[in-house]
């Protein structure tokens, strides 16, 4: 497909995202090889690790909307790209829990690797200066950056999204312990996923070793974080496809 990349207009962490002059109500991703942790107190890359990640997200996008979940995406495009329709981001990030890892088992004391009865969903304001914090629902309301009906339409979604992932994942020999969504409004008001679904927002654990593919590789200084974000692209090939 012929580029008809405008000016930049966003550079986030792990995407620049372009005008695509054809289509006002479209954009262009490009991934970067940059990885960050902490806030991005903790910086790094490896190469071609924006070509992966493109992939991943472009396979999980098309088996999600195989499932009837609607996203942000188009189609890919070169090396490390990616078409999608333009959408306001509702700013806040959407995290479900299924397993409690991280920081969130820290927090509350219990030990990394407990199975929640039913999936926990988190909000958490999208600011870095504040380092995203965690937001109760009345607080959402309170800051007026959403309404009851959408903060029922993101719970809705992310855990239809948990739902066909966990199915996904399981086949791959993964287990799903948590996940981070965003969501964005397009032109029509419809509310879409967007940004990515990568091992960067989700935590992978093999479920006959336990061994970790996601960015707490690189979080934990665990190593071959490379190896472990081309394992689950080689893997998803194998069942959704090698649409990538």
């Amino acid at each position: 497909m012929k580029m008809s990349l405008g000016k930049m207009i966003y550079e986030g962490k792990a995407k620049k995202v372009y005008q695509w002059t054809e289509d006002k109500n479209k954009v262009f991703l490009e991934f970067k090889d940059s990885l960050t942790a902490f806030n991005a107190q903790k910086k790094g890359s490896f190469e071609n690790k924006g070509s992966i990640n493109r992939d991943i997200a472009v396979l999980i996008f098309q088996y999600l909307k195989s499932k009837g979940i609607p996203s942000h995406f188009i189609e890919r495009i070169e090396d490390r790209g990616m078409l999608v329709q333009q959408v306001e981001i509702i700013p806040f990030e959407v995290v479900v829990r299924n397993w409690l890892a991280g920081s969130t088992a820290k927090k509350l004391g219990i030990p990394e690797g407990k199975v929640l009865k039913k999936p926990l969903v988190e909000f958490y304001l999208k600011n870095d200066e504040l380092a995203d914090p965690f937001v109760s629902e009345d607080q959402m309301l309170m800051l007026e950056l959403t309404t009851p009906s959408e903060i029922t339409r993101l719970k809705e979604l992310a855990l239809q999204i948990n739902q066909q992932l966990i199915q996904l994942f399981d086949q791959m020999n993964l287990t799903l312990v948590d996940f981070k969504v965003e969501f964005g409004k397009n032109h029509q008001g419809e509310i879409l996923l967007a940004d990515e679904i990568t091992p960067d927002c989700c935590r992978l654990w093999d479920k006959t070793t336990q061994e970790k593919f996601d960015k707490d590789r690189f979080r934990r200084d665990l190593g071959s974080v490379k190896e472990s974000y081309t394992e689950v692209l080689n893997r998803m090939k194998k069942i959704v496809g090698g649409q990538s």
